[in-house]
């Protein structure tokens, strides 16, 4: 297992995601008759390739490492705008990329201000499929607080999908990865999320989101409430799932198919602990299931790499320069 826990998490993102890209769009029947007899247990190619989830995850980490520190939204704004653009009018933007995310650039492209361009109503899972850059981010380098990695993770979902639950579910995903990459225990996890997203339920970063309320109705602190509320329903689910555990059925059963945002977290999460121990059967478990399967297994990934991620799958995965690159920037 690698030691270098930023680099594991962004191995594991890819690694997922590969996994779990020729599965989406399939039940689980359906999976299980095109990979026999339990679902896909390989990479396929070399390199074996992503899908957009990894590709916007990446432009997230360019921005982040492009951007003048300490991080603010005068001096992150450019820098995501530019790595969102360059992914759109990428020739290898061929991999299913998401509606919310294509309009949302388009409208960029098109000279819209980010909270014009933003489809206020969306809150899919390209809202956090791509936040674990955010989560790796070293705490207090740079001043980085913990109120300011918030801040990073609902910002870059706000600029493609401004539905309050898109920014809580991207921050509380950036959150589970920073603790677990903190050292926190797997199993405890899910109560320790459930105290941060209390915490933080009322909590608006207007320095970073307040041109947002231009597309909302009401106050910011009973918008991002409504997007916590969701966040912790989704916890409820994981815990009555989590104390009667099975790895049998279809995960996307207990905690929803992944293609919103609060759903993408917490049957990505639950694929995780599920396995806390053993990396490859927590993607493998992700990828055969009935919902959004690479994105499920991406953040799968995610979790799982924050813990410790095995050298003998990072050789062939595509993109490995540049996850390399980024990974020894924060593991250092």
């Amino acid at each position: 297992m690698t030691a270098q826990r930023a680099s594991g998490c962004l191995y594991g993102m890819a690694m997922g995601d590969a996994l779990g890209a020729d599965t989406e769009f399939l039940n689980v029947e359906q999976i299980l008759r095109q990979y026999p007899p339990d679902g896909p247990r390989e990479l396929v190619g070399n390199p074996a390739r992503v899908t957009d989830d990894t590709q916007m995850g990446i432009a997230v980490g360019r921005a982040l490492l492009k951007a003048q520190q300490p991080y603010t939204r005068a001096t992150l704004h450019q820098p995501l705008r530019d790595s969102f653009l360059e992914w759109l009018n990428s020739t290898d933007n061929t991999r299913a990329p998401g509606n919310t995310c294509l309009e949302a650039c388009y409208n960029m492209e098109d000279g819209k201000p980010w909270y014009e361009a933003t489809i206020a109503w969306s809150k899919g899972c390209g809202a956090n499929m791509r936040v674990a850059p955010v989560g790796v981010l070293p705490a207090g380098e740079a001043g980085l607080t913990e109120q300011t990695r918030a801040a990073i993770a609902q910002f870059q979902a706000a600029m493609t999908h401004g539905h309050p639950t898109g920014l809580a579910a991207a921050d509380l995903t950036a959150a589970a990865i920073a603790d677990l990459i903190a050292g926190g225990d797997p199993i405890k996890l899910p109560a320790r999320l459930r105290e941060y997203a209390l915490s933080q339920r009322t909590v608006w970063h207007g320095d970073w989101l307040d041109p947002l309320l231009q597309q909302w109705r009401g106050s910011p602190e009973s918008n991002i409430a409504r997007g916590w509320d969701e966040c912790l329903a989704i916890l409820d689910r994981l815990d009555a799932t989590l104390a009667h555990p099975d790895r049998d059925s279809d995960p996307c059963k207990a905690t929803g198919g992944g293609w919103i945002a609060e759903e993408a977290f917490g049957t990505g999460l639950l694929c995780f602990l599920l396995y806390p121990d053993d990396p490859r059967a927590a993607i493998r478990r992700a990828a055969v299931t009935s919902g959004d399967s690479d994105s499920i297994a991406c953040l799968t990934g995610a979790f799982a790499g924050a813990v410790g991620w095995p050298k003998d799958w990072i050789e062939r995965i595509e993109y490995r320069d540049v996850l390399d690159w980024m990974g020894q920037a924060w593991d250092r």
